[in-house]
């Protein structure tokens, strides 16, 4: 077993989704340092009630006690940020990671919901007179952004209401992802084409960056936790039908590019400025290398569900690693992957180009119990979820603070090459890193703040505190 490690944070180791564009007053009773929990039973750190029932169990609705979806999350959220207001505001004290690596005692003033300062103040820069928030031995990065996300909070992205919706991204804000893109998992057409026009309202709004369909196009033989009865080839209409549902909005696709019509439905996608993944896919190492030749950049979370890295059959694993057009998907929650995987991945794709995400079903940042992914039922226990029938891994409870936390104390992954993983390479597949993705002046102020060993306790974004530290 792996041993922890937390290196201080002096030392040099190695347009977001989310909130709409309301104003939002400051609550009477701000979030104490003490109790920076997500606005759900089952905050981090608390005992979590266990559903009695699955979820959803009719017209997509949380277990009761599910607190908040049934209201506005968007007047939730309202209730639970603290605006800085239009004076600049500087954090001050904090190691600071930069694009560049970590700045000890570093400076970043914050002015409405962008940053305007980082470094050290020059002499008569007025920002250098604002309100400071002292934070010493605590890092401060850039917000979290996670390409793959089923839901959480116990509230589904791929089955429930708008409110449903919405509470789970509350729940993940209240984990330090401040940009998120939900994904669906298989069901039929009409049904993804409906789920696809809710998503796409809430992408217009801004409360999600775009939509991940993860099937139907996927291999029998790599399902996981899709029904197969509802798979179907990638034939390029079919894939033009989710396009045309999302409205603009789609941001990925996953397909198994082996199948009849995959590289022509890569190449659609590609033309159409939509990420075309790989995964959930059987192919040989040369099928996977047509499909990057046609156009796909990402794999969908490597080595889950595709066949094994073999001397005789190298198979996706080995074309995805090596070829630099690829960002690779990693599901760091100690579950999905051992630490020894984790790390021949940042070896041989390099910090530039891997992904963490969640994965992340209903369960997370909510505890265990019986739920509903798509139309099949999952257990959750002791915080793994798998299928009630058969077995396989559904999905994970993971959220992106402790994917972060673990990959700096178990898997020794540097700082800053853990950032880029949650931060920079993410937003810059979404076409987003000129607003986000990094602490830099002109971006958004979307940050975290962790402790000294790496716990959180502040999220801010676009320049308001959802939880202040």
């Amino acid at each position: 077993m792996a041993t922890e490690r937390t290196p201080q944070p002096s030392s040099h180791r190695g347009a977001p989704s989310g909130a709409r564009g309301t104003a939002r007053a400051t609550p009477t009773n701000p979030h104490p340092t003490t109790n920076a929990q997500p606005p759900s039973p089952g905050a981090r750190g608390t005992a979590r009630p266990a559903p009695t029932t699955p979820h959803p169990t009719t017209n997509g609705q949380p277990p009761k006690g599910a607190r908040g979806c049934a209201e506005s999350a968007a007047t939730a959220a309202r209730a639970r940020t603290t605006p800085t207001g239009p004076h600049p505001t500087t954090l001050t004290g904090a190691t600071l990671v930069l694009p560049t690596g970590p700045l000890p005692n570093g400076h970043l003033t914050i002015t409405g919901p962008r940053i305007t300062a980082v470094g050290e103040p020059a002499v008569g820069d007025p920002t250098s007179t604002a309100p400071a928030k002292p934070l010493p031995g605590h890092w401060v990065l850039p917000g979290f952004v996670d390409l793959h996300n089923h839901g959480g909070g116990g509230a589904s992205f791929t089955s429930g209401t708008t409110a449903d919706v919405l509470h789970g991204i509350q729940t993940h804000l209240h984990h330090g992802t401040t940009t998120l893109v939900a994904s669906t998992v298989t069901e039929d057409m009409p049904t993804l084409a409906q789920r696809a026009g809710l998503l796409s309202e809430l992408a217009e709004q801004g409360d999600i960056a775009g939509i991940h369909f993860e099937g139907p196009f996927i291999s029998p033989c790599r399902k996981g936790a899709h029904s197969e009865a509802l798979l179907r080839d990638p034939a390029p209409a079919d894939v033009r039908k989710l396009l045309e549902a999302a409205r603009g909005r789609a941001a990925m696709v996953t397909l198994a590019t082996e199948l009849p019509g995959g590289l022509d439905s890569v190449r659609l996608l590609a033309e159409q400025g939509v990420i075309a993944a790989i995964g959930h896919t059987d192919a040989t190492y040369e099928q996977t290398r047509q499909a990057i030749d046609a156009g796909a950049t990402v794999a969908t979370h490597l080595f889950n569900a595709m066949p094994p890295l073999g001397h005789r059959a190298p198979g996706p694993v080995t074309a995805l690693l090596e070829d630099e057009r690829v960002t690779v998907e990693l599901i760091n929650d100690g579950v999905h992957l051992h630490p020894a995987a984790l790390q021949l991945a940042f070896r041989h794709a390099g910090a530039e180009r891997v992904a963490f995400i969640t994965d992340a079903m209903d369960a997370a940042g909510f505890g265990d119990g019986r739920y509903r992914l798509g139309p099949l039922e999952v257990e959750v226990s002791e915080g793994v979820a798998r299928l009630v029938e058969g077995g396989s891994i559904a999905g994970s409870t993971l959220t992106l603070d402790r994917a972060f936390r673990r990959a700096v104390t178990v898997d020794g992954i540097p700082v800053e090459d853990a950032v880029r993983a949650l931060s920079a390479n993410p937003a810059r597949l979404l076409g987003r890193y000129d607003e986000i993705g990094s602490l830099e002046v002109g971006k958004y102020a979307d940050l975290v703040v962790l402790d000294a060993e790496f716990e959180l306790k502040g999220v801010m974004r676009r320049g308001e505190w959802i939880i202040e530290p």
